[in-house]
């Protein structure tokens, strides 16, 4: 019997879950291949539900799905991945508790990491925009605007924030932008009669988007419907135009018109995962990887792509399949197929799924459809949206909940719980007693580190001899050189006097040197110091 094959799979959304399970389906009771699933989180989010978490309408993890009980024969690994490097045929993820590099050797590599809100290049947006991608974004965004709804029932002074306060601006007029609009008046509309100080007359949400219409996805008889359904229920169109830019009190419109708000939602734009760009393969102009109708990667056959990040010949029309959940969990039947014939031998099959329809929820028991050619608008397609997405759920348990969740919704006024969840800000203090290690040599930089009080050493080993390069002393910093130089920890630092330092994770560490090109070069040079005097030391 030949070694064991690694099949790894990055990502948890659809695409990434369904290639799992049909892998699971395929390996039955033999043992010829491993299934290892890379995710952030070990959990699987039901995205076409997420917006009804805005208002509360079901409970925060009614559309979770733990990955181990979902995936029983994978191995799940609830760490993000670092770097992926296509020729040495390897993984590395980001450390756990320790900074230590975790790298996991593959056969074959499926690529589903799905995609992400890029504000990239937009004024403004990054520092202020709330995104919607994931359960996160959807538990802040709630959060913000209860609080957006407490803070102006109490302010009666400044008037100007109050209006900022209770206006809600969402940009992007596709399904998730309206689905979330939708949500979002629903719910604040709802819940201000419990505030004696707003009238719900002084609320505005409104809808920017760049098309003459939204709902592009659909029909424009459906379209033209969702607008007047949004328009009858107080959210306001903003058409033809786009956001261009944002502060922390204005949206700031491409037409010019600046509108005074301090919740602002973006779904759009979205672009494949940071560590596409890093792989040279085959990509489209928007940075997607050109998958063949096989779902393998043109030149690599070892490698898959799927779902978001990737381009998939649409197998019935002269284009490409839209980013679905009905696309993507085909596609992972497709490529797990294809995996198991690359192993034991057998035909590879073509993806041949053309789409069934599309569905979107207007809120308020309303929604559009298209099923099969057939427009469907009003009360049956919002029946005709929760059946068939409460039988894609997956498990009894979690149907069962769902649909207790929507039936008291019936009779239950909706929950205003703001919840306050402890976070810890990214640059913090640490304490070291003597003895104990910051970090060892060969640990992944992932922070660097000031001396506030106490002394440190510089411990390298070399052959399995340990020698101290250096003391420091307060005022000091360390741990910089392998954040620039994207390398592990050439070096262990040591406690010497009981410590406190300053921590700075690699993500602040990393906008404070971009922004601050003379603090990057101040970094630089004292590494360019630290390499000549140990290059002094080895000639001596």
């Amino acid at each position: 019997m030949g070694r064991q094959k690694k099949v790894v799979i990055l990502g948890g959304g659809f695409a990434g879950v369904y290639a799992a399970k049909h892998l699971e389906k395929a390996l039955g009771k033999k043992d010829d291949f491993e299934i290892i699933l890379l995710s952030k989180e070990n959990y699987f989010v039901f995205q076409p539900m997420l917006p009804e978490l805005i208002s509360g309408t079901i409970g925060l993890l009614d559309i979770v799905s733990p990955l181990r009980p979902l995936l029983p024969k994978t191995n799940v690994q609830a760490r993000e991945v670092e770097s992926i490097d296509l020729v040495a045929q390897t993984v590395t993820t980001t450390h756990g508790f320790r900074a230590k590099p975790h790298v996991l050797h593959y056969d074959h590599l499926v690529l589903a990491l799905g995609n992400v809100t890029d504000f990239r290049g937009m004024r403004g947006l990054p520092e202020h925009a709330l995104p919607f991608k994931n359960l996160a974004d959807a538990i802040h965004l709630r959060n913000h605007v209860i609080r957006a709804l407490e803070e102006a029932a109490i302010e009666e002074q400044d008037d100007d924030l109050r209006k900022q306060l209770l206006t809600f601006v969402i940009a992007g007029g596709g399904f998730s932008g309206v689905e979330v609009a939708a949500e979002l008046n629903d719910f604040v509309r709802r819940v201000a009669r419990s505030y004696r100080g707003i009238d719900p007359a002084e609320i505005k949400v409104m809808l920017v988007h760049s098309g003459e219409r939204i709902l592009p996805e659909v029909s424009e008889s459906l379209a033209n419907f969702a607008q007047k359904i949004l328009k009858k229920r107080g959210v306001e169109l903003c058409l033809k135009t786009r956001l261009k830019a944002a502060t922390a009190e204005h949206a700031i419109l491409a037409n010019g018109k600046t509108i005074p708000t301090r919740t602002l939602v973006s779904t759009v734009p979205s672009s494949p995962h940071p560590l596409i760009d890093m792989l040279t393969v085959p990509k489209t102009k928007g940075g997607k990887i050109i998958a063949k109708n096989t779902l393998a990667v043109e030149g690599m056959p070892n490698v898959w792509a799927l779902g978001d990040c990737a381009q998939v010949p649409e197998p019935f029309q002269d284009g490409f399949c839209p980013p679905t959940a009905q696309h993507a969990i085909r596609q992972g039947k497709t490529v797990a197929h294809n995996i198991v014939s690359a192993i034991r031998g057998g035909p590879q099959f073509a993806f041949d799924f053309g789409g069934l329809g599309k569905m979107g929820s207007l809120g308020h028991h309303c929604a559009v459809a298209e099923i099969f050619g057939l427009n469907i608008s009003g009360y049956a397609a919002f029946f005709m949206w929760r059946t068939i997405y409460l039988m894609k759920l997956p498990g009894w348990g979690r149907r069962l909940k769902v649909a207790t969740s929507w039936a008291l919704d019936f009779f239950l006024p909706p929950e205003l719980t703001e919840l306050k969840l402890i976070g810890t800000s990214g640059i913090t203090e640490e304490h070291f007693e003597p003895g104990e290690e910051v970090f060892r040599q060969g640990d992944v930089g992932d922070r660097m580190y000031i001396l506030l009080t106490g002394r440190a050493e510089v411990v390298r080993k070399d052959n399995g001899n340990e020698m101290v390069l250096a003391q420091l002393e307060p005022g000091e910093y360390f741990g910089e050189m392998a954040l620039l130089q994207k390398t592990t920890r050439n070096a262990t630092i040591r406690c010497v006097e009981a410590m406190n330092t300053l921590s700075i994770p690699k993500k602040e560490f990393n906008v404070l040197s971009a922004s601050l090109p003379q603090l990057k070069s101040s970094f630089e040079q004292k590494i360019h110091k630290r390499e000549e005097a140990k290059a002094a030391d080895k000639a001596s």
